[in-house]
């Protein structure tokens, strides 16, 4: 079902899931209420949509197989190096899975695919590099798939053909590509993957010399020929190859340590949602996640005690997912394969901050039934990055992209709350408050204390300083790492209540709004920035 809902381009009703699956409208309800509940699915009307936290099973894979931590330095040197974009890539199956990506800064048409992607080994340039060190039964699994497949329909990250090759032509072209990459320790594409695209591509070996990854750039003809995109970019290709070799292993040839990822283990909701919830669907689900424990992944026992689970029922679920090609086991340890990534990582990967955080405030407004606003602190100012607005007469005209002194709002006192106190004093140095109404803070020591209070109490509020009759009440939304990205608000008319009821009443919801927010920004950006729009 996750696997269909990903190569939608739009989200499904539960009916046209059950016609695409082949399950029982009944089963399809089941499986979606259980994913809702974990946060994987979220409904939208009479639809279901993929939710952030479902990318929690593909970083596992990237945790335990250590490309979250060796992939990024090198990739973003590497694109700062060439203006081009490049990508890492390893096998899945008998085909190529983005794992790694990074695009030219400032690029207005940025080239290149979306970690998770899946591409033909055929067609791409990684795919020659990997298949150097296939064996018999992947060139097996490889006939297989083209005869199934000839024109890459179910690879929508590429053009589809016009027409098929023939077969004994398709196989002795591709074992020569690859022959001669084996022979150069690289593979040039010339409009393969998609017309007007060349790439060149270059192996990560493990120290026993496996290809392990292919580090590929991608440049448009209209730049480079494949010819001189080979003379551009070769030697610093293999050198950033030999930077992430030596990032992801260490003298013994295993891969290097890493601080774990949070995982949660696996809580019971039958109690709470009744028939509805699957246990065995949420078991193998938290079996899969608690696998990015650890680089190199973990054992039966291991895994049980990380996911909350017997070792019998952990034993079951993890050779169901190893039978499904989703877990690999190697020796004692198992981890998740490539393939979890098929499972929405590439479409939910280019989700903005104001993407994760729309649907929540449409929840916030329905249940306080006031406007909320997500902005983030640009200079002396702060920029609304999402809104959902109430239709009632007192409602503010605010839309995104719309700035608004820091000084006077609350969102911009939570986020300069918690700027280093160097660089927080040196912002309210530079500002220069006036009174846009007779409430307005415009002493540097009064907005200090309130700024510094802010940071105490963990939220703002602001009391028609902005605006003549307008309450604003916000919180700050962190990342991972703790730091405060954007801050979430609620605004109102300043009624003859006192502010403090407001605080009281829509503090808790906000607060919870916050933290579902972080919790997707956690699984949408476990190991980098934010991206705002």
């Amino acid at each position: 079902m996750l696997r269909i809902m990903a190569a939608a381009s739009e989200p499904m009703r539960p009916g046209d899931l059950a016609r695409a699956t082949g399950l029982a409208r009944s089963a399809v309800d089941r499986v979606a209420a259980t994913l809702v509940h974990l946060g994987q699915l979220r409904t939208e009307g009479r639809e279901l949509a993929l939710a952030p936290r479902l990318m929690e099973l593909g970083n596992a894979y990237l945790d335990a197989s250590g490309w979250s931590r060796a992939l990024r330095p090198s990739l973003e040197r590497l694109t700062r190096t060439l203006d081009e974009s490049v990508s890492a890539i390893v096998l899945d199956g008998c085909d190529a899975r983005i794992v790694g990506t990074a695009v030219p800064p400032g690029r207005m048409i940025p080239l290149g695919f979306r970690v998770g992607d899946l591409l033909p080994a055929e067609r791409c340039a990684a795919g020659a590099v990997l298949a150097t060190a296939w064996d018999p039964q992947t060139y097996a699994a490889w006939r297989a798939r083209q005869a199934a497949d000839p024109l890459d329909a179910a690879f929508p990250a590429v053009p589809t053909r016009r027409t098929a090759p023939g077969a004994e032509q398709a196989e002795a072209d591709f074992t020569s590509w690859v022959a001669d990459t084996a022979a150069n320790d690289w593979a040039l594409d010339d409009q393969l993957v998609a017309p007007g695209l060349v790439a060149l591509s270059v192996p990560v070996r493990a120290p026993d010399g496996r290809p392990v990854c292919a580090i590929s750039v991608l440049a448009h003809t209209s730049r480079h020929s494949a010819d001189q995109l080979r003379e551009h970019a070769l030697t610093a290709m293999n050198e950033a190859a030999r930077d992430i070799a030596g990032a992801l292993y260490d003298t013994s040839g295993t891969p290097a340590a890493a601080p774990p990822p949070a995982s949660p283990a696996y809580t019971d909701a039958k109690p709470e949602l009744g028939p509805s919830f699957l246990q065995a669907l949420a078991r193998g689900l938290a079996v899969l996640t608690a696998l990015g424990r650890q680089p190199g992944g973990l054992t039966l026992s291991e895994a049980a005690e990380a996911a909350g689970l017997s070792y019998p029922s952990t034993r079951r679920n993890l050779l169901t997912l190893r039978e499904l090609a989703y877990v690999e086991q190697h020796g004692r340890r198992f981890l998740p394969a490539p393939r979890v990534l098929e499972l929405g990582y590439a479409r939910l990967s280019t989700l903005t901050l104001a993407d994760i955080a729309q649907p929540h405030l449409a929840d916030l407004v329905g249940q306080v039934r006031e406007s909320a606003s997500l902005a983030v602190l640009d200079g002396a100012e702060v920029r609304y990055v999402a809104r959902v607005a109430t239709e009632q007469i007192t409602s503010a005209r605010i839309t995104p992209g719309t700035r608004l002194p820091a000084y006077a709002t609350s969102m911009g006192r939570v986020l300069l709350a918690d700027l280093p106190a160097a660089e927080r004093q040196e912002r309210l140095r530079a500002m220069d408050p006036r009174a846009l109404t007779p409430h307005t803070l415009t002493s540097h020591t009064a907005l200090a204390a309130a700024i510094d209070e802010a940071g105490r109490a963990g939220f703002a509020l602001v009391e028609q300083e902005l605006e003549a009759g307008l309450r604003s009440l916000a919180v700050p939304v962190r990342d991972r790492s703790g730091r405060a990205v954007a801050a979430l608000n609620i605004a109102l008319h300043a009624g003859p209540e006192p502010p403090e009821h407001s605080r009281d009443f829509m503090l808790p919801a906000l607060r919870a709004c916050a933290a579902g927010i972080e919790a997707d920004l956690a699984a949408a950006f476990p190991h980098g920035s934010v991206t705002t729009p």
